[in-house]
């Protein structure tokens, strides 16, 4: 059986939680079928544990069209080398319509994975303007043609029957994002954090993620202004979607670290090694996010052993347990697709009080990381996730 996936994100260019999933699952996946992965990028290794890769740049004459336009532009460019595919299986809107029209040409079964929903991000306008009308539409298309759809939880399978009630619920499918707990394990050596600007013997509350509006960044440093002043807040922050929603996070920390010291702003995504490092001397990790279909990264951190803390809302509820792993904060939503919580005032109280009942008990704290360990060794593992992924391919064929 020949499989062919199309991605935005590949290594070594990984940015978000659906390239760690299309990364992993890849890598497992390649045991099992031929396997062909079309990435979106420059040229990049062509075998990855023993999948073929092949790579596509954006179309020079499309290098100053809006970035909708250069998506589709890359797609094209995908679809007739998906020929001889027996399946194609795409992940994120960007690859949809590569998927979609790969499957009318060459008469193959389209799957997609659904890793978020573009009715739910409608603050994405402000980073394409027009072209979020057409990534709309894009992901619009393919969801109501594709032989099936793998949601990463039960929460995206019901947002997914929300937004587009044209598809039929037999045809979507909950398969979770898992984590590789032989890569992601605990490490209580303190040279990174301590490189990093980070003090190992103060208690940390950590977040980690791009600065988008679904993270809820603002809330979290709204928040750590009420932590005890012993508490550091540490955040591994890749770039901002927007210049505006940049400064406003860079003024909440500027004005959060007038009031205390041990704001650590790390503005990079960290490498692996340093990452798990960072994550294994939390006390807690925060992940205040309004939109998560699953939240990959509370896996990362409750593999490294570290309570999570995070509010109750789309996926995460399946991944963190409640008074078990870690806390889970109420979230009631403004019902627009904003995600916007109803009372933020309200959720950030309620993000603090959470955050603290944790931070200030250490040894509660380390209770419920090794149970968050245990949890993701049990549950979330890429062998099961791979083997539920076939079985969906098995189903269209």
């Amino acid at each position: 059986m020949r499989i062919d996936i199309v991605t935005k994100e590949f290594p070594p260019e990984i940015y978000g939680g659906a390239g760690v999933h299309v990364a992993e699952l890849s890598r497992v996946l390649a045991r099992e079928v031929d396997l062909r992965v079309h990435a979106f990028g420059a040229a990049r290794a062509q075998d990855y544990h023993g999948a073929r890769v092949s790579s596509y740049a954006t179309p020079d004459g499309l290098a100053g069209a809006n970035a909708a336009v250069q998506t589709l532009g890359v797609d094209l460019q995908i679809v007739p080398d998906v020929a001889g595919a027996d399946l194609v299986h795409s992940h994120t809107w960007y690859a949809n319509m590569a998927g979609h029209l790969a499957s009318l040409l060459h008469g193959i079964p389209h799957v997609l994975s659904a890793h978020s929903l573009e009715p739910l991000r409608p603050w994405k306008a402000e980073q394409l303007g027009g072209g979020y009308a057409l990534s709309s539409w894009v992901e619009k298309t393919a969801y109501e043609a594709a032989a099936a759809i793998i949601a990463v939880s039960d929460g995206m399978r019901q947002d997914i029957l929300r937004c587009y009630p044209q598809v039929d619920p037999a045809r979507v499918k909950v398969v979770h994002n898992g984590i590789d707990v032989s890569r992601w394990q605990r490490d209580e050596d303190d040279d990174a954090v301590t490189s990093l600007g980070i003090d190992p013997s103060r208690p940390s509350v950590v977040w980690v993620g791009r600065v988008t509006r679904q993270k809820g960044v603002p809330y979290l440093l709204q928040a750590a202004a009420l932590l005890p002043p012993e508490v550091q807040l540490v955040l591994c922050a890749g770039a901002a979607d927007t210049p505006e929603l940049g400064a406003q996070v860079n003024d909440l920390i500027a004005g959060l670290r007038s009031q205390r010291d041990g704001v650590v702003v790390i503005e990079r995504m960290l490498p692996r090694a340093e990452l798990i490092q960072v994550l294994s001397h939390a006390t807690v990790f925060a992940c205040p996010s309004i939109y998560e279909p699953l939240g990959i990264v509370n896996l990362e951190a409750m593999a490294c052993g570290a309570a999570v803390v995070a509010s109750a809302t789309g996926g995460i509820p399946e991944v963190v347990e409640h008074g078990v792993t870690g806390l889970l904060v109420p979230l009631d939503q403004v019902g627009d697709g904003t995600g916007t919580p109803l009372d933020p005032d309200r959720f950030v109280r309620d993000f603090a009080d959470a955050l603290i009942s944790v931070v200030t008990d250490p040894s509660r704290a380390r209770t419920m990381g090794e149970k968050g360990r245990a949890r993701a060794q049990e549950h979330f593992s890429w062998d099961s996730i791979a083997a539920a992924t076939l079985d969906v391919y098995r189903s269209v064929l």
